[in-house]
């Protein structure tokens, strides 16, 4: 990257920092910082694990526990043990809380409706459609990849999300009783991988990757959410799971798609994938690739 961007991303930050009011201990006018409103707002009516939140806005421990003791004094949050996990707390909004969140939330609106109308209305929709653009890809810069067990709750969701796609765009549907058969401890190492991206949390792409003869692979249900399209979330998932053949022992991965995929048949032509002569008998394939894996 180049000397000039980096420059110009500082200063958008300082500009935006200085515009939404980041900078003040008395966000939006309340008595304390924007830190600890949002963690209001991340837990919102149905709560949070402290744990989760951790995680979930990438905090110190120590910041989010002084922040938490901060809005328990205040009466806007209350703590209890989980249910099935004493050693984890999780924080729920008191009467007071959704009180103080709806006026936080009043507040944000006129904020936002300031800083709107400081902007000539020509200029408006330009300004609305950049901040939409910059989210988008502010939010795939959060993308992050995670090895998880095919049985977790996480890969099984993506593989439902993925035979759904699949059953609403085939012409006559997919049903997965007729598609080859795929065992859960195929994708375990040292057989497999199934992988899991998620942005702040939220799990939006999946894909596996298994060994089916010495250096040979077979590359399975990978699969992106619609909100996350259109951000190269694709492209970095199919090298992730490259990189987990590669640390597999495979130097030849093959994959098998259906004609009705065209972005992702699209993707495998353009990140040297080709095509070859079938290679299985799945019922819903009409064209197979493969790829010589280069060492990294």
């Amino acid at each position: 990257m180049r000397a000039a961007q980096i420059d110009l991303v500082r200063q958008f930050n300082r500009l935006v920092t200085q515009r939404v009011g980041a900078l003040d201990d008395h966000f939006l006018g309340r008595d304390r910082p924007l830190g600890a409103s949002r963690l209001l707002y991340e837990i919102g009516d149905r709560g949070a694990d402290l744990r989760d939140l951790r995680w979930r806005l990438n905090l110190d421990a120590g910041y989010v526990s002084r922040l938490i003791k901060a809005l328990e004094k205040e009466g806007l949050i209350r703590l209890a043990s989980h249910a099935t996990d004493q050693r984890v707390r999780t924080a729920r909004l008191t009467a007071r809380g959704r009180r103080e969140m709806r006026e936080l939330n009043a507040r944000s609106d006129r904020l936002a409706a300031d800083l709107l109308g400081a902007v000539p209305e020509s200029q408006r929709d330009r300004l609305v459609t950049a901040m939409t653009e910059v989210h988008r890809l502010l939010r795939a810069a959060g993308l992050v990849f995670e090895r998880v067990d095919p049985a977790s709750p996480a890969a099984r969701w993506c593989v439902a999300q993925y035979f759904a796609e699949l059953d609403r765009r085939f012409p006559n549907g997919f049903d997965p009783g007729t598609s080859l058969h795929v065992d859960d401890r195929d994708f375990v190492p040292p057989r497999g991988a199934f992988l899991v991206a998620s942005i702040d949390g939220e799990t939006v792409a999946g894909g596996s990757v298994k060994v089916t003869a010495p250096h040979v692979g077979w590359l399975k249900r990978m699969w992106v959410t619609d909100s996350a399209r259109g951000l190269g979330v694709g492209r970095r998932m199919l090298e992730a799971l490259e990189s987990e053949a590669r640390g597999l022992g495979i130097t030849l991965l093959r994959l098998e798609t259906n004609r009705t995929l065209k972005e992702a048949i699209a993707l495998y032509r353009k990140t040297g994938y080709r095509a070859v002569a079938a290679f299985n008998a799945e019922p819903y394939a009409t064209h197979w690739f493969e790829k010589r894996l280069r060492e990294r």
